[in-house]
């Protein structure tokens, strides 16, 4: 069954029943404007949010408030993996009376309400500290200076990372040994690089297990694998000599030592990177639009191709069965349901204007939702199957903003087991399917003339279809496809027939698309112009063939198919 779905908007903060595919809310949380924000336990046991006046816990299954704060202005929240600590962050403010920085980091214990530590962190980038998946660690930056505590107590610090300028870290959510990833921008020349280090082996020359250095970085993203063993770095700039974009590059390391730049297959941008269950595999979307989704192994090597299409996101649902391959953003919002097992479409629909989707612990149903600030008209969410059905889709009232909409998280082993269908499933919700939008614009050259049969109409993008990278047949294919067209292309000119050309016997030694050939006639100047002369004529019957096919032609294009009795008949007269 689907799990609840919270949302938090200028209506307040309230949840639905997302199994019965109701908008009906059975829980009013919060009816104030002033939620700031909302977040829950990585089990879902335990929700938290912030409004104006104060900060609570509740218990996301019976409802109930089980911790008043009792701090106001908050800003952001986050619960540690197993739910023991919450941490909140506001805005940083001096003491008017003595002109010091006021703390505001708070680190609250959840079952007594009480705080355990408060620090000053000023920049609201980066603020939330990070802890491994067992609450055994937990890490800081502070002034070029990564922070370890261990077991939740923050009243000593166990161990230190010092790097000078390090702006950025990453803690894998791996078990012990754990692995943590630093970043030192470079200067003056210097390349940037990433260090990995297994905790507590943090100092000395020999500590760090794997090292990768680039140019060409002014931000980075990490991404982990869940088992802490391999590590993605995506480096961005902001701008550059080739796009007003910047350029992007992504980065492997594992803590083997092993490290390598990720070769992309098409040139562009990177939207895009999520590792597969598996661990050992993992999707990217890269190139220009047409975007290509590929999936590659842990030697950065291409093992399968979900061809191109417009697309910037994906995401996996949490049992690693069903792939989403999406383009929200400035694209049309498309979705495609990819069965990852056996590499196969599902389905295919569109939801236009979203802003942002995720998964339901269950793994069948898709939450897309179009929020503020992003899209401040036509707020609402949708609840879609994998088979492409819409199951439920609501709308703000009297255009009310909606800030933030999430499923209610769950353990994996409590979700219930399913076998994949492309069977379309019933929907009791009397739901219309969101109307595909117009053509695309075509202009008035290209839609023909009146009176003439409408031209073959061809996509303005190619889509390269789906592949798999290690089929031995791949190079074979593509010759069949070339021997294909050239059979294509003989049949065509023969069904002209002598229609085509007044006469057969003069043209049938140079109509050939092949190579021109001519005999000599002993007058090397007369040699030159008669292969000046076929190879127009081999280009008028090319051209007679696109205008037979449906292309419009070009006023060109049409005079100087015209010149082709003219060219047959010089030819005669220098062969004779």
């Amino acid at each position: 069954m689907a799990a609840p779905v919270f949302m938090r908007g200028a209506q307040g903060l309230w949840a639905i029943d997302g199994s019965k595919y109701s908008s009906d809310a059975i829980a009013e949380i919060d009816k104030s404007n002033s939620c700031k924000s909302m977040t829950f336990s990585d089990d879902g046991s335990l929700f938290a949010w912030c409004n104006a006046d104060s900060a609570y816990i509740m218990d996301a299954k019976t409802m109930e408030i089980i911790q008043d704060l009792g701090l106001p202005k908050l800003v952001d929240l986050k619960f540690s993996p197993r739910g023991s600590v919450l941490a909140s962050w506001n805005n940083y403010m001096v003491n008017r009376d003595g002109g010091a920085g006021m703390p505001n980091l708070h680190i609250f214990d959840v079952q007594t309400g009480e705080i355990k530590k408060s620090y000053i962190q000023k920049k609201q980038i980066n603020w939330n500290p990070e802890w491994s998946a067992d609450e055994g660690i937990c890490v800081r930056n502070v002034n070029n200076e990564l922070q370890f505590y261990e077991s939740n107590n923050y009243d000593q610090v166990a161990n230190k990372l010092h790097l000078q300028k390090v702006s950025a870290f990453s803690l894998a959510k791996g078990s012990s040994p754990y692995s943590i990833a630093a970043y030192v921008p470079g200067s003056k020349g210097q390349p940037s690089f990433v260090r990995i280090y297994r905790y507590p082996h943090l100092s000395g020359l020999q500590a760090a297990v794997a090292t990768k250095s680039f140019f060409k970085a002014d931000r980075i993203n990490f991404f982990w694998n869940k088992t802490g063993h391999s590590l993605l770095v995506l480096t961005s700039t902001e701008s550059s000599d080739s796009s007003y974009y910047g350029e992007q590059g992504l980065h492997y390391l594992n803590i083997n030592g092993d490290s390598c730049l990720v070769p992309l297959q098409k040139q562009g941008a990177i939207y895009h990177v999520e590792w597969l269950p598996n661990q050992t595999e993992f999707i990217l979307i890269h190139g220009y639009m047409p975007a290509k989704s590929t999936i590659y192994n842990l030697k950065c090597e291409p093992v399968f191709d979900f061809g191109t299409g417009p697309r910037n996101i994906c995401s996996v649902n949490p049992q690693g069965t069903v792939l989403c391959l999406a383009g929200f953003g400035n694209l049309a919002g498309n979705l495609e349901f990819w069965d990852l097992k056996q590499r196969r479409q599902l389905a295919q629909t569109q939801a236009a204007d979203t802003t942002h989707f995720e998964w339901c612990p269950d793994g069948q149903h898709l939450l897309t939702c179009t929020t503020a600030p992003r899209l401040r008209v036509g707020n609402g969410y949708r609840i879609w199957h994998y088979t492409g059905t819409l199951m439920l889709q609501k709308f703000t009232e009297a255009h009310a903003e909606l800030w933030e909409v999430h499923w209610r998280p769950q353990p994996l082993d409590q979700a219930p087991k399913f076998s994949i269908s492309t069977k379309p499933v019933a929907s009791d919700a009397a739901v219309e399917q969101p109307k595909a939008k117009a053509g695309a614009y075509r202009p008035p050259h290209a839609r023909g003339t009146p009176g003439a049969p409408p031209p073959v109409q061809k996509p303005l993008q190619e889509y390269e279809p789906p592949s798999n990278a290690k089929d031995s047949d791949k190079a074979p294919s593509k010759n069949k496809k070339k021997r294909d067209a050239r059979k294509a292309r003989a049949a065509a000119h023969e069904s002209e027939g002598a229609s085509a050309i007044p006469s057969e016997q003069a043209t049938s030694s140079y109509t050939s698309t092949s190579e021109v050939k001519v005999e000599s006639t002993g007058d090397p100047e007369k040699d030159k112009k008669l292969r000046n002369l076929r190879k127009k004529v081999q280009q008028i019957e090319k051209l007679r063939e696109q205008q037979a096919a449906g292309k419009t032609m070009e006023k060109n294009q049409l005079d100087k198919i015209k010149t082709l009795d003219s060219l047959l008949e010089e030819i005669k007269s220098l062969e004779i």
